[in-house]
């Protein structure tokens, strides 16, 4: 197959985002209506930020935060314990040609944009983008 020229690979190419964000919204769903037989996991309201795939679409990670920020490490193990459950609902849902191999990681960006805003909120930050 002919290597894609327009893709430098500075960041990740369409079809990654594409897949990503389908994927994203099927393991939303999926965990959204308890669709794993797991009743731990199905007590916990779980945000999927972001879905992030490698290029060749193998391994998918998904990128979580338990609703409220409590029991970010149980979340994790329980994912984690249901992978094979969760993969296999996704993709019955998207049909997908391969179904990726998923792996989940806490989303941190929540945390960041709170120090962000506690950063420009600061009265000598404030100073200086007045000017």
């Amino acid at each position: 197959m002919a290597k894609n020229k327009s893709h430098d690979g500075a960041g990740p190419s369409q079809r990654q985002l594409r897949v990503g964000e389908l994927i994203r919204r099927a393991l939303s769903e999926v965990l959204a209506r308890g669709d794993v037989h797991d009743p731990e996991l199905n007590r916990m309201s779980i945000t999927v930020g972001e879905v992030r795939t490698s290029p060749d679409l193998k391994i998918a990670t998904a990128y979580v935060l338990p609703l409220g920020g409590a029991g970010k490490d149980e979340v994790l193990k329980l994912l984690g314990r249901n992978k094979g459950e969760l993969r296999h609902a996704i993709n019955k849902k998207l049909a997908l040609k391969h179904s990726p191999d998923l792996r989940f990681q806490l989303d941190m960006t929540f945390d960041q944009m709170d120090d962000t805003r506690r950063m420009l909120n600061q009265d000598a930050v404030r100073r200086d983008t007045e000017s």
